[in-house]
């Protein structure tokens, strides 16, 4: 076997390990409202969200992927300098190379007792091309490793923190701390801070409305059916944006008629709202059918039965996150395995490439054993440790949450669904009071969030340093 053939079965292998990791923290965070709230049991938090997920990865799921992950390491770097309008990159030629008219492009420099070697060498890969190839790999397995030591000790942390950590630390070592573009990793590390915060500040004000109108009144039964189709109208909106945004658009991307459609702003937002409406009037139907009759029950027999009421929406809401988590981030973060197996079949470094057919389901099917294996120890942390959730907390986290990634992203900053998630998590849990919150609980994960980029980072680089010394 040689060692392109090795790269690519061990990225393949790298790949679903780093699905399975995704499966079990990234995924995680997606039920773990609806678990801590006691709408769903972990069994069955697992069959669902492994459904949505993998097909928001499969079938949605974005089919071209930037080889660079995010943009860390520049372009031009790595020998790419311009990309025309079939996406195919025009590669640097070498240097004092000179223009051949009969073929239309560089030939290759002299030989030299230095290129004669390389050219004798297993790879056939160009060097640059050789040194990204391996360093995806072992960006891949430095991500997986520190996902998986954190789902170990119950910690959620951002996956795609983790690859961007992981990405840095070879490039640096690969192609030097210029061929770093520290502007964006300046804005990852602003994300730190805008996500959580944000996802705090919109559910503390979420949940502060639903016990203004709802769970605070002295019937909350009555109330509930006066108010909650308005709260679960703007839920239905908010989620049916975040799928059409965030995923639903790529299913139809051959079509361009219907893409192009699709893709403007004012049909999300038509079709969200109609989504939304429908969602209105179908709560006022189920909640008078729930409800009606219950005004002369205690507070505390009302309180239960209209929690019990928003069970199934907390369940609807934290699967509509699992969908689009898996259509928008799980197709990028087994990007550096598209690219490794791009670089192996063309032999050249392209700015993005198509996914390959085989790798979506991979890591689809990566994610869902993850999940079901391993997820339970992320989902305890979130959905019980942080603070205590109920069912209608639980739908102002996810909301919350889904409004600051909408909002992020359509504003460019790389956000976290993770620090998001838990940052909304947080401010439900404020909105009760400070005692709410366990604070040792919440520096442990702080903490764990600060140190997920250097830690990828340190290891990346310490795989990558052995592995180019042994192929």
């Amino acid at each position: 076997m040689d060692a392109t053939t090795l790269i690519l079965v061990l990225a393949a292998v790298l790949g679903f390990y780093m699905a399975w990791n995704i499966g079990a923290n990234d995924v995680a965070n997606s039920m773990a409202d609806a678990v801590g709230s006691r709408s769903i049991t972990i069994r069955n938090a697992v069959i669902a969200a492994g459904i949505c997920e993998f097909l928001g990865a499969v079938l949605v799921g974005a089919h071209v992927t930037d080889t660079i992950r995010k943009g860390i390491v520049r372009p031009e770097a790595v020998g790419i300098v311009a990309t025309d309008s079939d996406n195919k990159p025009e590669v640097a030629p070498e240097p004092g190379a000179a223009s051949d008219p009969d073929r239309g492009q560089s030939p290759s420099p002299p030989a030299t007792a230095a290129s004669e070697s390389k050219t004798t060498e297993p790879t056939a890969l160009p060097e640059d091309a050789f040194k990204l190839a391996v360093g995806m790999g072992c960006a891949l397995m430095a991500a997986a490793v520190w996902l998986h030591l954190s789902s170990w000790l119950g910690m959620p942390v951002s996956t795609t923190h983790s690859i961007v950590g992981a990405v840095t630390g070879f490039g640096i070592v690969a192609f030097g701390m210029e061929a770093i573009d520290w502007g964006v990793m300046g804005k990852i590390v602003a994300s730190w801070f805008i996500s959580p915060i944000l996802g705090a500040l919109i559910a503390f004000g979420l949940f502060k409305l639903i016990l203004w109108t709802i769970i605070g009144r002295q019937l909350p039964a009555r109330a509930a059916i006066r108010f909650a189709p308005f709260l679960i109208g703007l839920v239905g909106f908010v989620m049916a944006l975040s799928i059409f945004w965030k995923g639903l658009k790529n299913f139809v991307k051959e079509n361009k008629a219907a893409y192009a459609w699709l893709a403007k702003d004012e049909t999300a937002y038509a079709l969200s709202t109609g989504i939304g409406v429908c969602c209105f009037f179908a709560a006022i139907v189920y909640l008078r059918k729930r409800l009606i009759g219950h005004s002369s029950d205690t507070i505390s027999e009302q309180l239960e039965r209209v929690e019990r009421v928003f069970g199934p929406l907390v369940v609807i809401t934290s699967c509509c996150v699992a969908f689009s988590h898996g259509a928008n981030d799980v197709a990028n973060s087994v990007g550096p395995l598209a690219a490794v197996v791009d670089i192996v079949q063309q032999k050249t470094i392209a700015a993005k490439v198509e996914i390959a057919w085989w790798i979506l389901p991979l890591g689809g099917v990566g994610i869902v054993v993850g999940l079901a294996t391993y997820g339970y120890r992320v989902m305890h942390t979130v959905g019980s440790k942080i603070t205590q959730l109920t069912p209608s907390r639980g739908i102002a986290a996810d909301t919350a949450a889904t409004v600051v990634v909408l909002a992020c992203s359509r504003m460019g900053l790389p956000v976290s669904t993770t620090h998001t998630l838990v940052g909304a998590i947080l401010g439900v849990g404020l909105a009760r009071g400070l005692a709410s919150v366990d604070r040792n609980v919440t520096r442990n994960i702080f903490g764990g969030w600060l140190i997920t980029v250097p830690a990828a980072g340190l290891m990346s680089a310490i795989f990558y340093f052995i592995a180019i010394r042994l192929l």
